[in-house]
């Protein structure tokens, strides 16, 4: 059975999306649309029980999505599933409710919504909203490296240490992306040393382990301190480009 559903979302925009059920899995699939011109939506839904919901969105290689849940039950999160697979680039019981990763292919990929096993035996329930962003553009220059460099992207960044008055210097910055929200961010300190940042979705750190590397996030972009002297402010953008 197949219904065609118009909901209002946010007031600012409609989103269109297309039910099915399968009757193979018992996953219910709801493919997502844009309106011309959108780049987000926010979809505010209920599940309960063993019920699985897959938001299924078209995009471009070398396109960022954003998905953020957010929920009144701690056993409700979401998984990433890439073009015809059942194995998640991003599992949400494990690395949290918020992801960001620039997509390897043109396809369409599957943000699942459920609940933990636990929690679908008791029949819980989940009041969600699903935050779901696709941004950038799909072009063979999106990987181009800055010529003479490895970096795919140079620049400035916000930034300060010791009893300077925070993000009030600007400091350089290269990034070597390694797609999936995965980064290198080069940047040249206020004293002119060279310090390495890496992202690996939610987990940010530094491949020299004297370092001590602390992060927040501020919207979709990064609050970096290092060895609590130093702080950066990086934006997402820096990361996963777009």
């Amino acid at each position: 059975m197949k219904a065609k559903i118009s909901l209002v979302i946010t007031g600012l925009f409609y989103l269109i999306f297309t039910a099915t059920l399968s009757a193979q899995t018992g996953i219910e699939e709801k493919q997502v649309f844009f309106d011309k011109g959108k780049t987000s939506a926010t979809i505010s839904e209920k599940i309960s029980g063993d019920q699985t919901i897959d938001y299924v969105l078209g995009a471009k290689k070398g396109q960022t999505m954003t998905v953020n849940l957010k929920t009144d039950n701690t056993a409700n999160y979401f998984n990433v599933l890439p073009p015809g697979s059942e194995e998640a680039i991003f599992i949400g019981s494990t690395l949290g409710n918020y992801w960001t990763g620039v997509l390897p292919e043109d396809s369409n990929y599957k943000i699942r919504v459920y609940l933990m096993r636990n929690a679908a035996r008791r029949n819980e329930k989940a009041n969600y909203t699903l935050k779901v962003g696709i941004t950038g553009h799909s072009s063979a220059s999106h990987d181009a490296k800055v010529a003479g460099t490895d970096y795919h992207a140079t620049g400035i960044i916000d930034c300060s240490s010791g009893t300077e008055a925070k993000y009030s210097s600007q400091c350089n910055f290269g990034v070597i992306r390694k797609g999936m929200a995965k980064a290198e961010v080069h940047v040249t300190t206020t004293e002119g040393e060279k310090r390495i940042i890496e992202f690996n979705g939610e987990a940010v750190s530094s491949p020299d382990p004297k370092v001590k590397v602390k992060a927040s996030r501020e919207g979709y972009d990064w609050n970096v301190s290092v060895n609590d002297l130093e702080y950066y402010f990086i934006p997402d953008g820096v990361i996963n480009g777009g």
